[in-house]
Order: C-alpha cells, then structure tokens, then sequence
C-alpha cells in the first residue's frame, strides 16, 4: 500500500474516532471526569487501535486469511478489557446499558475497515452509528407513541417488501394479456405506504388541530371517509355546515393531487391528459375552501377521524387481488368494447375506488389503451367518485350541508371540465 493512501486511510480512522468520540463526550459532558469508561478521547483512541490492527494485519501476511487471524485476536483482546470496564461502569450506575460496548466494538471495527476496506463505506457508516446514537432522545420518545396496531402495521409492511415482493412471480398471468404479480404487489405496497402517512398523520394531530387539519390529514387516506365523517357531525350540529364543507374541499383537493402523484409515478405519459382537469379541480376546490373558511373561527374542537389501518393484512391482500382484477376488467372492456368501454367501467369503479383505477388505466397505457382513453378513464373514475361523495353529503349531512357539498362538486365538475377541454384544444392544434 502506497505510504498516501496509507496515511489518508488512519486519517479517516482518527475522524471516525473523534466523530463517534464526540457524540459520547458530549452526552457525558456534566459527568465527573474519571467516572466514564469511555470518552472523545477513548473513542477516538479506539478507532486507531482497529485502523492499527488492520495495518499490521495486511504488513504480516499477503494472505487475506492471515489478516483476518491479527485483526480477530486484537479485536478479541480490545473487547475483552472493554468488557470488563464497561461491566464496572454499569455496577457503579446501577444500570444496564450496553450501548457504550457496543459503540466501542463498531468504533474498533470501522477503524480496521478503513484500513482493509473501502473509505467511503467507512466514513458511510460512521456517520450513520453517530447520527443513531445523537437521536437517543428522539427515538425513545418516538418508541413510546408507537402503538401496538402502528408495530404491526410496520411489520406487515416489512413482511411484504422483504418477504412476499421478492418471490411474486414476475412473468403476465391470466387472460388478456394478464397481469404481472410481482408489479401489483409492488404498487399495493406503494399504495399502502402512502395511506399509512395519512393514518398515522389522523392518529399524531388529533382533534385540536381542527377541521381543515383532520381534513388534510385525512385526504391523504380516504376524501369519501372525510365527507362521511364531516356529514354526521353536521347533521348533529357539532360544527358550521360550512366549515365542515370546507374540510371537505380540502380533503378532495389533496385527493386530486394524489391522483396525478400515482399517475405520474406509474406512467408519467398520462399528465398531458390528467394534468388540466385535476389541476382545474384542484383550485375550485381550495378556492371553495377559502371562501367558506374566511371571517369564520375554526371550530374549537373537532372529531377524531377513524380510519382502518391501511396494512391490515387481510385489505392489503383484498386490494392487491382487486387491483389485478380491475386490470384484467379494463383490458377485457378495452377489447370489446373499445375506448370507450374502459371509461364506462372506471367510471362504475370509480364510485368506490379511484386509486385502483387510477394504477390499472395507467398500466393499460400505451399497450391497450390510448394515453388520451387511459386520462379520460382516470378522469371519468374521478368525477363519478366525486358524484359519491355529494350523495353521502346529501344523505347523511342534512340539507345545508348537502347544498354547500353539492356546490362543491359543481364548482369542482365545472373546473376539470374546462381544463379538459383546455386539453383536448391543445392535443388537437
């Protein structure tokens, strides 16, 4: 090893030291000098002995395995009387910790790796362990909100990426040109994830935030679940009917937001259809918002949205086996039917469910369906989801709220109608 190289790899383990050092000095910084096992200086210390060992290692053999050998008895011994130090260090606090070892071993085992290794790598992970170990406060406390459901939820979450994704088969299954396992799973866990933000977003900002908040948070997960819950609270007059439809617009805003996301992150070639009408929609709706939220005061307190969680297991399944069902549905409409056909049949999903259309038609584009077809489905499933939601308001939210949903709804239809047009003029010239 040249002697530059060889001097800039103990450089990075003496950085490495003092990083990690420094976290630990500064944690322990109002403790009586003396009383600690390990401070900077010890860290720092730490990472030389490994960068140490890893150069003595690669001078008295050329043999990887023998290197190996001097680096593992070093590491061994270091451990060994760290052990013991740290042992003390706990009897005397009356605790038990072990992240001071723990931190001391990865310290001595960066070190030798910065030697043998790759630099970056290094320096990679060293930032990493130190970063963990500055956010001690920030994770327990995060711990602590964590609920059972959340913790489980994460763990399907896991299973699925890490379990279940890497096996789903990756070859078109079934009829009409099939459906690929692997790309459904995928999005059913895409589509998961983005509605968990909005699960856990209801369960941390809670009612004291408001309708307009709940509402946003909301929209994440469900707009028709917020226009359900917003209609019974108006019908028992626990807020304006006005305020409580303008959390409904803003719901319905973030929900056509999230609709150019998907679209755009499964098939970017959609926009030029979605982009004007969603976009048209988007400011009718926040524009209804405004004009309903100025001069009022918010509501001193709202109701809590429920939500199910989004990766209970058995739904997660369901939707993924819905998804490939309306795949397959769209493909069969759009061979017998033509065009026209896939946009009748998103329009009559569309009333339960936009999403699932919204990743099928995107799929279905260019293969089977025009990109223009693909929008107006997309856009056909929008609006009849959009005719849902005035239903529930009209009939759960008595008769003032119905006006103002179905105001809302109209305003909504009229802008996404003159952006499409918008559109269409610009894709004919």
């Amino acid at each position: 090893m040249a002697i530059d190289d060889l001097l800039a790899r103990f450089a990075l383990a003496l950085g490495i030291g003092l990083m990690i050092g420094l976290e630990r000095g500064w944690r322990l910084r109002d403790d009586v000098p003396g009383s600690r096992t390990a401070g900077i200086r010890t860290f720092t210390v730490v990472a030389i002995l490994g960068a140490v060992a890893g150069a003595l290692g690669r001078a008295l053999s050329a043999e990887p395995a023998a290197a190996a050998v001097v680096i593992g008895l070093v590491f061994l011994g270091f451990a060994g009387a760290f052990a013991l130090f740290c042992h003390a260090e706990n009897r005397a606090d009356n605790a038990f910790s072990a992240t001071t070892m723990v931190t001391g071993l990865v310290t001595f085992a960066l070190g030798a790796y910065a030697l043998v290794g790759d630099r970056q790598a290094a320096a990679a992970v060293a930032v990493a362990v130190a970063a963990l170990l500055a956010m001690r406060e920030a994770l327990h406390g995060f711990v602590a909100k964590v609920t059972a459901a959340e913790l489980r939820s994460a763990l399907v979450l896991l299973a699925m990426t890490c379990i279940v994704l890497p096996i789903a088969p990756d070859t078109a299954v079934g009829p009409y040109g099939g459906v690929n396992p692997r790309q459904i799973w995928l999005t059913a866990i895409v589509l998961a994830a983005v509605s968990f933000v909005g699960y856990l977003a209801v369960g941390r900002l809670g009612p004291a935030r408001g309708v307009l908040l709940a509402a946003a948070a909301g929209g994440l997960v469900s707009s028709t679940a917020v226009t359900a819950t917003n209609a019974r609270r108006a019908a028992a007059g626990e807020g304006s009917p006005q305020l409580l439809a303008a959390g409904v617009a803003v719901a319905t805003a973030i929900s056509f937001v999230r609709v150019l996301v998907i679209a755009a992150a499964v098939n970017p070639v959609l926009l030029p259809a979605l982009a004007p009408a969603l976009a048209g929609a988007v400011a009718a709706a926040l524009g209804y918002a405004a004009l309903r939220v100025a001069g009022r005061p918010a509501d001193a307190a709202a109701a809590p949205l429920a939500f199910r969680n989004p990766f209970d297991l058995a739904s997660v399944v369901g939707f993924a086996v819905f998804l490939a069902g309306i795949v397959v549905l769209g493909r069969f409409l759009g061979d017998r039917l033509g065009e026209w056909g896939a946009v009748v049949g998103a329009a009559a999903v569309g009333l339960a469910d936009v999403d699932a259309i919204t990743v099928s038609m995107a799929q279905l584009a260019p293969a089977t369906l025009s990109p223009a077809a693909a929008g107006h489905a997309i856009l056909a499933a929008v609006a009849s989801n959009t005719v849902a939601k005035v239903a529930i308001g009209a009939a759960a939210g008595g008769r003032r709220f119905a006006i103002e949903i179905a105001v809302l709804g109209l305003a909504c239809a009229a802008a996404g109608l003159a952006g499409w047009a918008v559109a269409v003029v610009a894709a004919g010239g």
